[in-house]
């Protein structure tokens, strides 16, 4: 199966997440977190990283238990930005 190549918001939004999880894991060690997350290191530091920038849900959710983020907030720190009518802005 060919997976499709990721669009430069589909990256940019995978760095975004990266970034919010970096900050979330404040000085906890990234195997600590995988460790509580159920994860591997190398999982975990793929997707702070951007090099998995489109982890599966039940990743995300396991990451927002150990990290204690709600799910609403990762979503709202991900999500597109939009102008007043909803149209997405580019970055």
């Amino acid at each position: 199966m060919v997976r499709t190549p990721l669009t430069p918001e589909e990256r940019q939004r995978g760095e975004r997440f990266g970034a919010l999880l970096r900050e979330a894991r404040g000085d906890r060690s990234m195997v600590d977190v995988a460790a509580a997350a159920g994860l591997s290191a190398e999982t975990l530091r793929k997707i702070e990283t951007g090099r998995a920038p489109t982890p599966a849900f039940f990743t995300i959710a396991a990451l927002a238990y150990a990290l204690n983020v709600s799910l609403d907030e990762l979503a709202a720190a991900c999500a597109p930005e939009v102008d007043s009518d909803g149209s997405a802005l580019s970055a």
